[in-house]
């Protein structure tokens, strides 16, 4: 079996996660209320009347590994692999999108997000059409399909803290500002599916969210934070722990961000996969599609300071 360059820490016992009774209406509600917003859920054949409640009133929801040790290692080590492939063909963009790359804490450049990371990887694709996934699916619509070729694919972030690296963090956003400025009004409940790789306690950075804040209005959405420029920590955010193999779903429309690792080097790592569920008419991406404008702005940004940063370390 591939083995991964740098294997996750699995150390450690998580929470049980018990909450799986299926009880519905007034009771279910209840039930969801009174769980602690760190309630780890097991994800079964079905989306349970709790779950679902609490995914209605959080916006967000956390399933206890559901992929195991073997798979784990194996998707990391197939990025490895679509990385080193990549690199060996120079390529920049996968249909229309940037793939960007950072120092490492080596020196070495070091994939920091791919688009479309499953069309380079037949095990990737085949683990995203899993049939254990297709609760979430159906939580986001009968209608839903995975994305592959469409918006952005099934991308693969990595963080890592080390000197010159452009991406360590990720400051404040919501995924509905788009849709807030064409249409000036919030959009549906938008749902991310995100697998993550790394042991990740509340004290060693990654994903933050703000509970609730799905159902904010226009107002909060476009001026209660500078998006992808504010990055100081909130009293109200969730650390959102998690353990190699766990999946998490959250309300795009919500406020989130990840945060960087008090760590450096390689200890700071964390990987996380997105899968795009798609309900809407979207287009199917090639290799000749375009890159959008917003990407377009963000690749110069970060090709710019990634120059700088390899100009510095070789200095």
């Amino acid at each position: 079996m591939l083995v991964p360059r740098h294997p996750p820490d699995w150390s450690g016992d998580p929470p049980p996660a018990p909450y799986d009774e299926s009880s519905g209406g007034a009771e279910a509600r209840a039930a969801a209320g009174a769980l602690p917003l760190s309630t780890r859920f097991r994800l079964g054949a079905d989306i349970t009347p709790i779950q679902a409640e609490f995914l209605k009133k959080n916006g967000f929801l956390l399933f206890d590994r559901v992929a195991d040790t073997s798979e784990v290692s194996l998707i990391l080590a197939e990025v490895d692999r679509v990385e080193a492939e990549l690199k060996a063909s120079g390529r920049e963009r996968v249909n229309g999108v940037p793939v960007w790359f950072s120092p490492d804490p080596d020196g070495n450049d070091y994939m920091v997000r791919m688009g479309f990371s499953s069309q380079y990887s037949p095990a990737l694709s085949a683990f995203v059409r899993d049939p254990r996934f297709e609760p979430v699916r159906r939580l986001i619509g009968e209608d839903a399909r995975i994305g592959e070729r469409e918006k952005d694919g099934v991308v693969f972030n990595r963080y890592v803290n080390a000197p010159g690296s452009i991406r360590p963090n990720l400051a404040w956003h919501t995924d509905a500002l788009r849709d807030v400025f064409y249409n000036w009004k919030m959009p549906g409940p938008m749902l991310n599916v995100g697998l993550h790789f790394d042991r990740i306690r509340p004290t060693e950075g990654g994903l933050r969210l703000l509970p609730g804040t799905h159902t904010q209005g226009v107002f909060s959405t476009l001026f209660s934070k500078i998006h992808f420029v504010t990055q100081r920590a909130d009293a109200r955010e969730l650390a959102v722990e998690t353990w190699p193999g766990d999946l998490s779903v959250h309300d795009g429309r919500m406020w989130h961000r990840v945060e960087s690792s008090p760590k450096t080097g390689w200890a700071s790592l964390r990987r996380s996969m997105y899968v795009p569920y798609v309900i809407d008419a979207e287009l199917q991406k090639h290799e000749n599609s375009p890159t959008p404008m917003y990407l377009r702005l963000f690749d110069r940004i970060f090709r710019w300071r990634a120059a700088r940063a390899r100009r510095r370390l070789g200095g």
